[in-house]
């Protein structure tokens, strides 16, 4: 693949990423739901590194998570550490274990936003933002509201996906 085809690819998958942060931050968050409004650039991440691998999904959730920073209030830097290093994960389980089907993101997705949201509760602890009770229970209706969403991000991914791998095909798993 050349250069410009690389660019060409993560634009698109880029270009996937934008209906889902415009939801997420002009619709849905005007719209909460018992209190909490979800979370979806960390799926994003998700299905994109069920695709790309480990290595690109690393890439991509790291550049994904300086986004979601900058749109998240909160622990600085926690998203870019934390997509990076969820994108990574599913990288890595997709190639060795998990397959890339709808049920297949569906356990990673909800591994992800698990782990993230227990990330967000270490750290409300540790800030004490608030108990334990109360800070458990929002980040469980959060991340089951943003699971909700899964099919459409899906959807929106694979789409992408077959655009990129029917205009650039090499390998998802190439370096």
């Amino acid at each position: 693949m050349t250069t410009q085809d690389q660019v060409c690819k993560w634009l698109c998958y880029a270009l996937g990423v934008f209906p889902v942060w415009l939801a997420e931050t002009q619709i849905l968050n005007r719209i909460p739901l018992f209190g909490v409004i979800p979370v979806l650039l960390p799926l994003a991440a998700v299905a994109v590194a069920l695709w790309e691998g480990a290595k690109r999904g690393a890439v991509f959730g790291l550049c994904l998570g300086m986004v979601a920073d900058a749109v998240y209030p909160g622990m600085p830097g926690g998203m870019t550490a934390g997509l990076c290093a969820l994108g990574l994960v599913t990288g890595a389980v997709s190639q060795y274990g998990v397959r890339q089907t709808f049920v297949g993101y569906l356990l990673c997705a909800g591994m992800g936003m698990g782990l993230l949201e227990l990330g967000r509760i270490a750290f409300c602890l540790l800030t004490r933002l608030g108990p334990l009770p109360a800070v458990a229970f929002v980040a469980a209706k959060e991340g089951l509201w943003s699971l909700c969403f899964t099919p459409a991000i899906y959807l929106i991914f694979k789409l992408v996906h077959r655009v990129v791998s029917a205009n650039w095909p090499g390998g998802a798993y190439e370096s």
